[in-house]
């Protein structure tokens, strides 16, 4: 009946037309203006043929439709709000058309059905999923929400308090979970699947189904009373509020949707959905959002070609059996590759193997790891004092103390013991990588591996590229950091790499902003309102003061111009006094066990007095835009430099670097996307009126041309 690139629809016994979606050459079906286009046709062809009596929805694919094709998406975002309604309302009209058909549908969800996938399944009359599918809305996670009627259908399907539950979370939703809420009809193993969906087809084209029922439910007001309406929806207002905050509008502008088309047929509720939809998505969080999410995927797709080009690790070394080693040892054995600790006394191995098995058991009591499973985790590490086993060692990371002569001295060692095409990856914070590999006969396969701390938490790994790294060393390096659940992103080699060089500009500018008189908790108050996770003193409790006062003398040295200490700041008066932060219950704040027994942090008044000490004008109050243009401008100027010198490859993973390494707001897409959204002009007029503070706040000459030229670092 029809053949398209990215459906088919075939007519099979019984007059039952057979949608297919099954897009050529492809991997994945997704929503796209070809697909979009093609059901449209399909759409006006089924409506006038005849003899038809129902219509199955099918997928050729692995997974029904991953939802839209976000690059296509995105850039519809750049059109006018008007322009953006339009857009939704045709879309939405394909949607209608199968909607209305003369006949009876259903869809036979075999995989994934997520944002875009699961709308079109909603536009059927009826919904058979297979028992190892998932369905769901995950737009808010875009900083959208759904727009191809996703508001409108589901909350008449499977009431508004379960829609908005749905529509606010954003997460897949298993088979049976979407059975008990009724969004789907049935639960089948995937091989009866299609069997299920025909025998349901055929008995509500024979009457014994009343789909026009079904259809009038979806197509009519929303089943509310005014004051029950009061209450879902204003409750619901109050708690997404809380949860989501005024930094991610987008689930509280889906609830309004929902509640401003709750008295609307259809169509009328498909507008109130597409003008909502225009505005969120014309957002800079949403800008943010989008920009992320295909960010992400840059480095995914990075990560599988390296997985190509490089060597397989299947038994995996880690020299310290500290915290990080024992945290580096589980995050390999639990992802599973086997994985050899060593070090040099067996009370080091004990506290490596407790960390490995404290974090095994939370995985037990949380429910997600059987008890038996964690023993054969916990059996692929295997703690040893000497380098017996090194000889079938694929790669090698060195996690000893941060010392060069020890690292050099123990390298060496490792590399004389394993086979000569063995990767040796250092996890050091801010040490050369080619420093280092002088110590190495085969400077071409050692290369520095990044963690950061908590290794189970943090999601990336930094893979630095010494000047004699191989292309294959790095490769390789990227594929185990993937394999461990990781998101690696290569850098070159310079002191503090990628994320600890921009990061301590920030410091610097909280530093120079204590010095000024700044109050420490209100700058923490401050960034923590623009969106970080932790103010600069909390994170700088956290990191340890030994540990920042240790980079920072590194980056000081590396970076004279701009990183140089000048003055005697808040983190020398920190450490001279022996207050480290957490690790030692005292820093900038006080530290006292919660009943959970973490660490829950409290004012001090001694560390007032000692800060007193570095405020020559004492302390004074500032304005919330200078804290933030202060604190901001040196990290976004510094990201800038690592960019134009070739540290990191793009803007794009530099920018998920800061986000998954250090926590940067994740609505504002990182340092180069923030410049970007507040505009590289304004960026560079308010860095000259910081210019007395020097060199962290002067924009580098390529910055002033962009600037000059309207320029951005992601491309419109």
């Amino acid at each position: 009946m029809y053949e398209g690139k990215s459906l088919r629809v075939t007519r099979l016994d019984g007059d039952i037309a057979e949608l297919c979606f099954d897009r050529k050459d492809e991997s994945v079906n997704k929503f796209d203006q070809q697909t979009v286009g093609e059901l449209g046709e399909v759409a006006a062809l089924l409506g006038k043929e005849s003899g038809l009596k129902g219509l199955v929805v099918t997928s050729a694919k692995d997974g029904f439709i991953v939802g839209a094709d976000i690059t296509e998406f995105g850039a519809n975002f750049s059109k006018s709000e008007e322009e953006i309604v339009d857009w939704a309302l045709q879309a939405n009209q394909i949607f209608n058309a199968i909607e209305d058909l003369p006949f009876p549908s259903v869809t036979a969800i075999n995989g994934i059905a997520l944002g875009g996938g699961f709308e079109m399944c909603m536009a059927t009359d009826y919904r058979v999923m297979a028992d190892n599918a998932q369905v769901g809305l995950p737009e808010v996670k875009l900083g959208i929400y759904p727009g191809f009627g996703g508001t409108v259908r589901l909350p008449r399907l499977i009431g508004a308090d379960n829609a908005i539950e749905w529509i606010a979370g954003g997460s897949p939703n298993k088979a049976q979970d979407a059975l008990k809420v009724h969004a789907v009809d049935a639960v089948v193993p995937s091989e009866k699947l299609m069997e299920a969906a025909l025998r349901l087809i055929k008995d509500a084209a024979a009457g014994e189904y009343d789909w026009k029922a079904r259809r009038a439910q979806k197509t009519g007001p929303l089943k509310l009373q005014g004051v029950e309406s009061m209450m879902v929806f204003e409750t619901a207002k109050a708690f997404i509020a809380g949860k989501a905050g005024k930094n991610y509008p987008a689930p509280l502008a889906a609830v309004s949707s929902i509640q401003k088309a709750a008295t609307k047929g259809r169509d009328e509720a498909l507008k109130i959905e597409a003008q909502g939809f225009a505005k969120i998505a014309k957002g800079t969080v949403a800008d943010a959002l989008i920009s992320l999410f295909l960010n992400d995927q840059l480095i995914k797709k990075k990560a599988k070609k390296a997985q190509k080009a490089g060597r397989p690790v299947k038994q995996g070394a880690v020299l310290g059996a500290g915290i990080m080693g024992g945290g580096i040892a589980y995050q390999s054995a639990v992802k599973g590759t086997p994985i050899i600790m060593k070090d040099i006394n067996d009370a080091a191995l004990e506290l490596g193997m407790n960390e490995a098995n404290k974090l095994l058991s939370k995985q037990v009591e949380r429910g997600k790891m059987n008890q038996e499973k964690a023993g054969k985790v916990l059996g692929s590490i295997r703690p040893t004092l000497n380098y017996g086993d090194f000889g079938g060692v694929d790669a090698v990371v060195e996690a000893v103390v941060e010392n060069p002569k020890v690292k050099k001295s123990v390298l060496s060692e490792v590399e004389s013991l394993v086979r000569e095409d063995t990767v040796i990856a250092s996890n050091t914070s801010s040490i050369s990588i080619d420093d280092l590999a002088t110590a190495m006969k085969r400077p071409q396969n050692f290369l520095g591996m990044h963690f950061f701390n908590p290794v189970h938490k943090m999601p990336l790994v930094e893979v630095i590229r010494g000047e004699k790294t191989s292309d294959e060393a790095v490769s390789t390096i990227v594929a185990y950091a993937t394999a461990m659940g990781k998101s690696a992103i290569v850098v070159n080699n310079c002191p503090g790499f990628l994320v600890n060089r921009i990061l301590f500009p920030y410091f610097g500018g909280f530093l120079a902003l204590v010095r000024d008189g700044a109050d420490f908790t209100q700058v923490d108050k401050v960034m923590e309102a623009f969106g970080w996770p932790m103010g600069p003193a909390y994170l700088q409790d956290v990191v340890g003061m030994d540990t920042s006062h240790h980079v920072g003398d590194v980056l000081a040295e590396g970076y004279p111009d701009r990183m140089g200490k000048e003055f005697r700041s808040a983190l020398d008066v920190m450490y001279e006094n022996e207050r480290y932060g957490q690790k030692n219950g005292k820093g900038f704040y006080r530290y006292e066990k919660d009943p959970k027994g973490r660490p829950k942090k409290t004012p001090d008044e001694a560390a007032y007095k000692l800060i007193a000490d570095v405020q020559p004008n004492g302390q004074k109050d500032f304005e919330e835009e200078e804290i933030i243009d202060r604190m901001m401008l040196p990290m976004i100027i510094e990201t800038a430099r690592c960019l134009e010198e070739n540290i990191v490859g793009t803007a794009q993973e530099a920018d998920m670097g800061l986000i998954l390494g250090i926590g940067f707001p994740p609505f504002r897409g990182g340092a180069l996307k923030y410049a970007d959204t507040v505009g590289l002009k304004a960026v560079v007029e308010k860095a000259d009126r910081y210019s007395a503070l020097g060199k962290l706040y002067e924009p580098t000459a390529t910055m002033r041309e962009m600037a000059a030229n309207g320029q951005t670092y992601y491309s419109k």
